[in-house]
């Protein structure tokens, strides 16, 4: 086979239907447009969003209080979860996802400290609350932030 003998799959390509070129054409006069109006004209139609004139949805919505974009979303676990890990394991956040208990990581980690930890564990994450950091190294473990 040579390039020129390539053809697409019958059935999987379709000739372009040329609009408003005549009645024999099928589609000629007003081109599947209608009589008059707006979408009728040339230019497209309205943008969206567009309300014909009147005071439109996203502008007549009151705007309150500040988003902050430059905020850091962390996704949270708590000391408790990590039982779950062997003895001596090295956790991180491929781990937690590996092991069911992420989906996914935002902007990073951050494991809380509610429930008891029984493993000696490496524990490497974006970040730790006061007592999730104590709670590990009490359990002879250790709490490095990436």
């Amino acid at each position: 086979m040579k390039l020129h003998e390539l053809s697409p799959v019958p059935g999987s390509t379709k000739a372009a239907f040329r609009k408003g070129r005549g009645a024999g054409s099928g589609n000629g006069k007003t081109a599947g447009k209608g009589h008059k109006g707006q979408k009728a004209r040339s230019g497209g139609s309205i943008r969206p969003g567009f309300e014909g004139g009147q005071m439109p949805l996203q502008r007549r919505i009151p705007k309150r209080g500040f988003v902050n974009i430059f905020a850091t979303h962390y996704v949270t676990i708590n000391v408790s979860d990590l039982n779950r890990f062997e003895d001596g394991a090295v956790v991180d956040a491929q781990a937690l996802i590996d092991a069911g208990l992420l989906k996914k990581t935002l902007d990073g980690v951050k494991v809380l400290g509610r429930g008891e930890i029984t493993k000696k564990l490496t524990v490497n994450v974006a970040a730790f609350s006061a007592s999730a950091k104590q709670k590990i190294e009490a359990a002879g473990g250790k709490a490095e932030v990436m």
